[in-house]
């Protein structure tokens, strides 16, 4: 499911978001108007048209009076949503109350609707009469995968998000079968031993030791691309992770333990055969060394740079 991620994006976006859709509302709806009490549900029924024709992505569009009693039926482009709701009570949702207290244009968080039974963001607008009397709050219902798309074009649900999503589950998949593979190997190569201890190839050991562990680093990249990418859940972070991409740093990690056991094996199999060739060994360490302290300091200054954000 891609609820949380949706979620988690909305998040990112939502300044913008109530920026583009107050925008919008309030050059067509002129927060005050002159009007007679008889006259005012007329207006309020053609600001609302006026708004259908601008937002194109909204839902269901209505307008509910001082009390929190919508005062007309809802307007949609789906029969299903239109025609019904007129007396409902919405005073319990919050952007009646927070309209009402910031006497400004404002956008929900996402809540689950009661019409459509789908994640909505609601953006209200206060109308005012010339006496600063509160004459009504004009809501608009936009989905959340809407409101991305609106907002954020590069949202998950454009045509490269969901061609990304393919290309990363091809790519998991191919992984995983590589993984598969590794995995078969490194059992493979010392099975034949049986139970005869005696027989144990020290070297085949080690190559089946850096196979299961380079398979291992495989699974968790491809578990962690899949649930991300693929099914969009969101990252898990623990305390001081910040933005660090966890990910990385344990497949390099996998990496930097695989060639540790390459570097030993290469250091005792050096010195039982030909000694004069332990100098590669002692490379392969100093490379290693070198893979840790640049993962170490990658860690470091990236949970700095997020402290700072």
């Amino acid at each position: 499911m891609l609820v949380v991620k949706e979620i988690h994006e909305y998040a990112q976006i939502r300044t913008k978001a109530r920026a583009y859709l107050c925008y919008i509302m309030s050059r067509n709806i002129s927060q005050t108007v002159e009007m007679s009490e008889s006259a005012s549900l007329d207006v309020v029924i053609d600001k609302i048209k006026n708004l259908k024709e601008v937002i194109p992505y909204a839902e269901v569009i209505y307008a509910i009076d001082g009390q929190g009693i919508q005062m007309v039926d809802n307007i949609s482009s789906n029969p299903k949503l239109a025609g019904f709701g007129k007396g409902e009570d919405r005073s319990d949702r919050a952007y009646y109350y927070r309209t009402l207290k910031e006497h400004r244009c404002i956008l929900t968080d996402p809540y689950p609707s009661l019409v459509s039974n789908e994640l909505v963001v609601t953006a209200s607008f206060p109308l005012y009469d010339t006496h600063n009397n509160l004459v009504a709050i004009i809501c608009v219902d936009i989905t959340l995968k809407n409101i991305l798309k609106m907002v954020h074009p590069s949202s998950i649900d454009s045509v490269f998000g969901m061609t990304s999503k393919w290309i990363y589950a091809a790519f998991s998949l191919a992984l995983f079968g590589v993984a598969i593979l590794l995995f078969i190997k490194g059992i493979t190569s010392f099975m034949h031993f049986g139970t005869d201890f005696t027989n144990i190839d020290i070297n085949k050991v080690f190559k089946s030791t850096i196979l299961l562990t380079l398979s291992l680093a495989i699974v968790d990249l491809v578990k962690a691309i899949f649930e991300e990418e693929v099914l969009g859940k969101e990252k898990r972070r623990g305390v001081g992770d910040d933005e660090t991409h966890q990910t990385m740093v344990k497949f390099l990690g996998s990496i930097i333990i695989a060639l540790s056991i390459e570097a030993l094996m290469l250091v005792f199999k050096s010195a039982l055969t030909d000694p004069n060739k332990l100098e590669y060994a002692v490379y392969l360490i100093v490379g290693v060394s070198c893979l840790l302290l640049t993962l170490s300091l990658y860690i470091k200054f990236s949970r700095t740079e997020s402290r700072k954000k």
